[in-house]
């Protein structure tokens, strides 16, 4: 696939987006309600450095991680679900009173996403944040209005890596798997379009675990999303 015009004004009919580290630079505000939970429980704060890395598999899994102090964490014990359940409470609660406080739109994302609607894309957001936070970070960051349907994270049973998201959305916007294309910064967002069998792009800037992501599969790597236009 062509990097030079991948967007033409013949292709994508429909473009997914993920949301955090492709989007929107939301670790700032990820990151001060993990410090708040962390010291809410009594624990040293994580810092967005290393929160950054622990971005991309939704709520739970960035507050297990928390909890567990590094990126791999063992199963947990009935005793340490206790915990879990506390700390993923105390996480919501922060969460839901800084979303979006912090959180910047990165360069070259609205310049995409016109072009796309421009050209008559239809787009939506697939994201693992969970779904009551999506709406209001869009909003706060002002691109509520690009897009026709927003997946969260616990809006269907599975979440990305699993393909059923992207595809649920690519159908209720009335694509195809030849006519949609996924856009993500991590793993998850491009083994889930791989599954899926449709195009996919993947941008450097973003949360990837902290490995590069040329090596992911993706149709396309860029720095910046304008490079697509």
């Amino acid at each position: 696939m062509s990097l030079t015009g991948l967007f033409s004004p013949r292709w994508p009919g429909v473009a997914l987006f993920d949301l955090d580290g492709t989007l929107v630079d939301s670790a700032p505000d990820l990151a001060a309600a993990v410090d708040q939970m962390l010291e809410h429980l009594g624990r040293s704060p994580a810092g967005i450095d290393r929160v950054r890395d622990w971005v991309g598999n939704g709520a739970s899994i960035l507050v297990r991680r928390a909890l567990a102090g590094q990126s791999d964490w063992e199963p947990a014990r009935p005793k340490d679900d206790v915990l879990f359940k506390d700390a993923l409470a105390i996480f919501y609660h922060a969460y839901g009173q800084i979303n979006g406080r912090h959180s910047v739109v990165y360069s070259g994302v609205e310049a995409c996403l016109r072009h796309l609607k421009q050209h008559g894309c239809k787009l939506g957001v697939v994201t693992n944040k969970p779904e009551q936070f999506v709406a209001p970070l869009l909003k706060q960051m002002g691109l509520e209005h690009w897009f026709d349907i927003s997946v969260g994270g616990d809006t269907l049973d599975v979440k990305k890596p699993d393909p059923a998201p992207l595809l649920h959305a690519m159908e209720a916007l009335g694509g195809t798997r030849g006519t949609t294309v996924m856009v993500g910064d991590s793993a998850a967002d491009i083994d889930a379009a791989l599954a899926a069998g449709m195009p996919c792009v993947a941008v450097r800037y973003g949360y990837n675990f902290g490995r590069p992501v040329d090596a992911l599969g993706a149709d396309a790597v860029v720095d910046s999303l304008d490079e697509l236009l």
